[in-house]
Parts: structure tokens; C-alpha cells; sequence
């Protein structure tokens, strides 16, 4: 089971950056596909919720001229003082910008599910608990951004120039 992890950007290299702050805080990927093995993967995903906030934190502390894609899982929590403390370390960016393909809540989820199943092989439906659309209505995410750019069909590429463009 693969794990999403915040991507730091700079001008040179990307590199996963998440793996040595989740260490830090006492997690790796192992230990979380042991967790989801054993509670599943909504326990498992909410005992995350801490290192995921700490990998935000230090990923702002560390790389502050740096593009940090985090994706929805890095956004999302269902402890509020974890959506706190990714706040806090985000308030210091000036632009943080939430990706969405559409304004439309049911088309943005469709065109995530169906992006998820081309990339991934999954749906995010897992044990019955529907992972997308908890991170697509969940209002931590959206009060992260300091604005929402919708996508609608264009490419990666598109909407990094886009991005660049705008900012």
C-alpha cells in the first residue's frame, strides 16, 4: 500500500522528504502498512494524523523557498489540534493553493477516483469508507489554501504554468 508524502520542490531536485520526519516523529511507512494490517485503514489513518502534521510543519521549517505538493492525506485531519498545528506552519507560506478538478463537488470526486485507479490501481474506497470523498468535504483542507485553482482537463504541465503564472 502506498503512502502519500509531501513532495519538496526546489529549483534543482525533488525528493520525497516525508520518510526521515515521520521518523522523527516515530512513524515509517512500515509501521503504518503493520497498523493498517492490524486496525485497519481508517484506525490506522487517524494514529498517522500526527506524523503527517509534523512532516508538514518541518517540511515549511526546512524548505521555506521550496514548492511542498502535500495532497490531500497531508491536509486532512480528523483531530483538530493535528489541522492546527499544519495551519500554523502554513500560515508563514504565502501562497498555499488547493487543487481541485472542478467546483462541482460529484465531478471533482469522479475525476479523482478515476485518477487515483489510473495512477494508483485503487479507488480510495477502503472497507467501505470512501477516503476521497472524506478528504474532498473535509473543511481542514479548504481552510489551509489561501485559494482554490480548479483544473477542469488540463495537464500537470498546464497547471504548473498556470500556477506560475499567477503567482
Amino acid at each position: 500500500m502506498d503512502a502519500v508524502q509531501p513532495l519538496v520542490h526546489d529549483s534543482l531536485h525533488s525528493v520525497a522528504a516525508a520518510d526521515g520526519y515521520y521518523a522523527e516523529a516515530g512513524w515509517s511507512i512500515g509501521k503504518l502498512r503493520e497498523r493498517i494490517a492490524a486496525a485497519g485503514r481508517l484506525a490506522a489513518e487517524t494514529e498517522w494524523e500526527a506524523a503527517r502534521a509534523y512532516a508538514v510543519a518541518r517540511a515549511v521549517t526546512d524548505h521555506p523557498d521550496a514548492v511542498i505538493a502535500l495532497g490531500a492525506g497531508h491536509t486532512s485531519y480528523t483531530d483538530h489540534h493535528h489541522l492546527v498545528t499544519v495551519r500554523t506552519a502554513l500560515r508563514r507560506c504565502p501562497d498555499v493553493v488547493r487543487l481541485l478538478p472542478s467546483p462541482d463537488r460529484e465531478i471533482s470526486l469522479s475525476v479523482l477516483r478515476r485518477r487515483c485507479i489510473g495512477s494508483k490501481g485503487r479507488s480510495w474506497i477502503i472497507d467501505g469508507h470512501g477516503f476521497l470523498a472524506r478528504w474532498l468535504d473535509d473543511p481542514g483542507a479548504e481552510q489551509v489554501a489561501t485559494r482554490t485553482i480548479y483544473t477542469h482537463d488540463e495537464t500537470p504541465a498546464q497547471i504548473t504554468a498556470r500556477l506560475l503564472q499567477s503567482s
